[in-house]
């Protein structure tokens, strides 16, 4: 998904969240009206179960004198009535991301082209990995790469040197390009709403090694993976996105598992292209994600 694939290059993204309650539509849009602002595209939902309301807008201001810091300063008096939660994007924002990596390379292979070609709009500051494989894939792009081993016995060390990297670039999200290696409680809690995995999908579920092989032997007749934000319970972080697709009798074993690369490098693609884009909303276990 590129920038000017998900909105133009002079609109603005205004997402926003609240209690359920009258006037939540007009709250946002009779603000961008008295502001001069012309509405593009809007989307928004309310959870009954929840009983809350998200709302994503993309907008083009009509004057050139258009002031963020004011904007947002005159909307938060008018959006603290609803108890609202807001966020403001500027056209051409790039969101400084993480990527972090253990020996399988399709996934990051995927985004580095995706990046390269401007597809999604981000800006990789760092590969981080617990094995050296990678990095002449990274040094290719010019991207720094950090290989921090990993044992039972220093996880709270090599962690620590994981946020390190992440603090000093400033990354704003963490992508898990089948880093396989799993989190600490505390670093699931320090990432919570910045952190996506990838993951394979498969039904019945199997777990441990080969699972495309166990696959197999089972006969299904679809693969696919997840893309979800990342908390304490593996691999059961809130869903972003799902992607599968059919296999038969014919294929073997090597077949599902190229079959299913394809899909974890889409889906995984596709869930932080709604990231950037401030498409998904989080709440609690739950997302709500505004898909084109």
């Amino acid at each position: 998904m590129s920038r000017s694939a998900d909105s133009r290059a002079d609109t603005w993204i205004l997402t926003a969240q609240c209690p359920s309650r009258l006037g939540t539509v007009d709250v946002v849009t009779r603000f961008l009206k008295e502001q001069r602002c012309y509405i593009t595209e809007q989307q928004s939902f309310d959870d009954r179960h929840a009983e809350r309301f998200c709302i994503r807008t993309e907008f083009r201001p009509l004057d050139a004198d258009f002031d963020a810091e004011a904007f947002q300063a005159s909307f938060a008096s008018r959006a603290e009535a609803f108890e609202m939660t807001f966020e403001l994007t500027a056209p051409g924002t790039r969101l400084p991301v993480v990527i972090m990596v253990s020996k399988a390379d399709h996934c990051l292979n995927d985004l580095l082209y995706r990046y390269r070609t401007g597809q999604l709009p981000i800006e990789i500051r760092a590969v981080v990995s617990n094995h050296p494989d990678l990095q002449p894939l990274a040094d290719w792009h010019g991207l720094p790469y950090y290989h921090f081993p990993i044992t039972p016995e220093t996880k709270a060390e090599q962690e620590a040197q994981v946020w390190r990297v992440v603090e000093e670039t400033g990354a704003e999200l963490v992508i898990l390009a089948r880093y396989m290696q799993v989190l600490s409680s505390e670093m699931c809690e320090r990432l919570a709403g910045r952190a996506i995995n990838i993951h394979h999908s498969l039904l019945p579920g199997f777990k441990g090694a080969k699972p495309y092989h166990q696959a197999f032997e089972k006969g299904v007749k679809l693969v696919g993976a997840t893309a979800h934000y990342i908390n304490d319970d593996l691999d059961e972080g809130p869903i972003i996105t799902q992607g599968v697709e059919p296999v038969g009798h014919a294929d073997d074993p090597e077949d599902l598992v190229a079959k299913g690369r394809d899909i974890e490098c889409l889906t995984l693609a596709r869930a932080v292209g709604y990231h950037v884009a401030r498409r998904v909303f989080l709440h609690g276990r739950r997302t709500v994600v505004f898909s084109r």
